[in-house]
């Protein structure tokens, strides 16, 4: 099998919301992590204050971020849950004042429909559901509403007694339930990017696999999102303890999975990633899809 993809480009324009969209066709692009936590695993406290997240978001945005997605919520494993109001209140100033101060694409990375109703009014245009719609179903029906685009990850936290051995057939029985809801909701197939959810509930064989057969999840014809950067694997595979000196890990992924056919990254180094995104990118330019089409035919 070729380690290049020819579905790539094949996806045209994202529609997300306030009539906005991004073009998947054009090259890879970044999602920056602005975490309004005190405990996120990475870079928990750094961003912690309006004023904070707010400058991180804009120094991101001038390294080449194209979408800020800002969380209020650790989701790293054995977090404290916060309260609804709690979310609410860290990230609905910092998604107000983007709005309002820049032109960028604003992303709210919640599994609460509450919130991310709340923050699409505030001037978010996308929904990152890192429960893809198994926690509150209602956030299809937000984003079918609001026109905001929405992200659907795939996790295995919860799903223990349905969870299928394959990494692969455990996407598929994930999206499938995923995506019926959305479509159930009315939400148009072209607001939504899948996340496979390297990082979450799966082990360090699932994520090595799941890179390495990434292409196999083109057959679900929709674009995806990843989000690897600084996880626990990529420490498992580079010797790396500190989730900091992981960027350089992060940004191999990036480059590997760009390859395979992914569209948008979601990081905390964007300038690293930038330069992954132009070495993926100026080797897909050089190979035309008939190419990738013959590679594919003999592989």
């Amino acid at each position: 099998m070729s380690l290049l993809s020819n579905n790539i480009s094949s996806n045209g324009m994202w529609q997300v919301g306030y009539g906005r969209s991004l073009d998947l066709a054009a090259g890879g692009h970044l999602m920056a992590i602005v975490n309004v936590t005190p405990d996120s695993f990475s870079d928990g406290g750094q961003h912690d204050s309006v004023e904070a997240a707010v400058a991180h978001a804009k120094a991101c945005i001038a390294e080449g971020a194209v979408i800020i997605d800002v969380g209020g919520e650790s989701t790293r494993p054995g977090a404290e849950p916060v309260s609804e109001a709690e979310e609410q209140r860290r990230v609905l100033p910092v998604i107000e004042r983007l709005a309002a101060e820049t032109d960028v694409l604003i992303s709210i990375d919640s599994y609460r429909g509450a919130t991310a109703r709340a923050a699409v009014r505030a001037g978010a245009h996308i929904i990152n559901d890192v429960y893809g719609l198994s926690h509150d179903p209602a956030i299809a029906e937000i984003a079918a509403e609001s026109g905001a685009g929405l992200c659907i990850m795939h996790t295995g936290r919860g799903r223990e007694a349905e969870k299928l051995p394959d990494v692969i057939a455990d996407q598929f029985l994930f999206f499938k339930k995923a995506l019926g809801i959305a479509e159930k909701a009315g939400l148009d197939r072209r607001k939504i990017l899948l996340d496979p959810g390297f990082g979450f509930a799966k082990s360090r064989e699932d994520e090595a696999e799941l890179m390495a057969r990434f292409s196999e999840l083109h057959a679900l014809e929709l674009p995806f999102l990843i989000g690897t950067s600084r996880k626990r694997f990529i420490g498992a595979m580079t010797g790396r303890d500190r989730a900091d000196e992981r960027d350089v890990g992060t940004a191999a992924t990036t480059a590997v999975l760009r390859l395979a056919g992914a569209h948008v990254f979601r990081v905390h180094n964007v300038a690293a990633n930038r330069d992954a995104l132009r070495v993926a990118d100026a080797i897909l330019s050089a190979c035309p899809a008939e190419k990738l089409d013959s590679a594919e035919a003999k592989s």
